[in-house]
């Protein structure tokens, strides 16, 4: 399972991913107040609101829902959500959604970040992801591609954005086999001794 990780953004800026813990309310609902309204359109829940940030941090269940965190410092910078259903027809699909704070988009922490629960999803033995992107964000999309997202269906005029206006939204999907060669995880027999 997941722990703590250090990488390095494209600017050199050093970062620690990890999932969240309830100590880390105050942080989360200081990151989401920073983050533009038409970007947290696409999320289900007000974050802006501290009761919703708080209701999540007092009820984990990584087993439901996986928050990977972004740190620079003692500071949220990207938050990253890994969503399982336990039982039903999409029992196999995790949903992602991923928020960046707008100083550190285009620095590949959007792409880190997805590339850690494409692992993880394996891990947990998911088979695929899906992402549901605003056809008119080609930072998120390029994100997506290159975590292994591929573009599925665009379903037109589906949303609304925050000026109440319809808009396309993006399936993508990432198909978790195709990143893992299973030989090398699963192997069918004892290796070959070489002569």
């Amino acid at each position: 399972m997941f722990g703590s990780k250090r990488a390095r953004l494209k600017n050199g800026t050093e970062v620690i991913l990890r999932p969240m813990v309830k100590e880390d309310e105050d942080a989360l609902y200081s990151f989401f107040q920073g983050i533009p309204d038409d970007q947290l359109i696409v999320l289900r829940h007000d974050v802006k609101d501290r009761s919703t940030i708080q209701e999540w941090s007092r009820n984990l269940n990584y087993e439901r829902v996986f928050p990977l965190l972004a740190f620079v410092g003692e500071s949220i910078v990207g938050d990253a959500t890994l969503h399982r259903v336990a039982h039903g027809w999409k029992r196999h699909i995790g949903r992602v959604r991923i928020v960046v704070a707008p100083q550190y988009q285009d620095l590949g922490l959007a792409t880190l970040m997805l590339n850690e629960l494409v692992v993880l999803a394996h891990e947990l033995g998911l088979e695929k992801l899906w992402a549901e992107v605003p056809l008119d964000s080609v930072k998120a999309i390029r994100a997506c591609r290159n975590a292994g997202f591929a573009c599925k269906a665009v379903i037109e005029e589906l949303v609304k954005d925050s000026r109440n206006q319809n808009q396309d939204i993006l399936i993508m999907v990432c198909d978790i086999h195709t990143f893992f060669d299973r030989g090398w995880i699963e192997p069918e027999g004892p290796a070959p001794v070489p002569s």
